[in-house]
């Protein structure tokens, strides 16, 4: 027992780590997970708190201890996983840089959930400005930061001109993959990555 508030209580001390316990990483990982799965399942505007408490094996305070909402939560996620999805490529020039960005990109959107994940969050965004505002910051602005870092390295080698725009070519890299793989559905024919990333690393060379 403390003595005059001097002492520290050892039975306190020793609780301690149940309350922790509380955010154990196993269960973060296991709401995480269920995210994608209840997207895929249902769609962010039938997605809730509860269905992914279930779909998780856990209670819905453990996810509110962690996130506050389900918009906070989604967008965590996501941008959780694009930031580590998408690699700061250095392969020694543009269009091999290009090149990897893009088999990125494919093996992302070819993922059976992010089919159904992403065109679902795009479509909800058009009628949620927050949602909209948010994905942006989530998702666009943390890879033109990768696409920028890749064009200073460009322009340093010569390659292109100084002060290209990384919205550019994150467009030019992106939205034709997004098109042909989840607007028209299309697989992409032989050596269209190749085809693709020199016409990317052409237009980013133009003065």
């Amino acid at each position: 027992m403390a003595k005059n508030g001097s002492e520290t209580d050892p039975a306190a001390v020793r609780r301690a780590p149940a309350g922790a316990a509380v955010l154990r990483e196993d269960k973060t990982a296991a709401i995480r997970a269920a995210v994608f799965e209840e997207l895929a399942a249902v769609g962010f505007a039938r997605m809730s708190i509860e269905g992914i408490a279930r779909r998780a094996g856990v209670g819905k305070t453990a996810v509110y201890r962690r996130w506050r909402s389900k918009l906070h939560l989604v967008l965590d996620v996501v941008s959780a996983v694009a930031v580590a999805g998408m690699p700061t490529p250095d392969t020694g020039s543009l269009q091999g840089d290009v090149r990897m960005l893009l088999e990125v990109a494919v093996r992302a959107l070819r993922h059976p959930m992010a089919a159904q994940i992403i065109p679902d969050l795009l479509a909800e965004a058009a009628r949620s400005p927050e949602l909209a505002d948010a994905l942006k910051g989530a998702l666009h602005d943390s890879q033109e930061g990768v696409a920028t870092a890749m064009l200073a390295r460009a322009a340093e080698r010569g390659e292109i001109p100084a002060g290209a725009d990384g919205r550019l070519a994150l467009d030019l890299l992106t939205g034709p993959l997004y098109w042909r793989l989840l607007v028209v559905r299309d697989e992409l024919p032989p050596g269209y990555l190749d085809e693709l990333s020199a016409a990317v690393v052409s237009a980013l060379a133009r003065p």
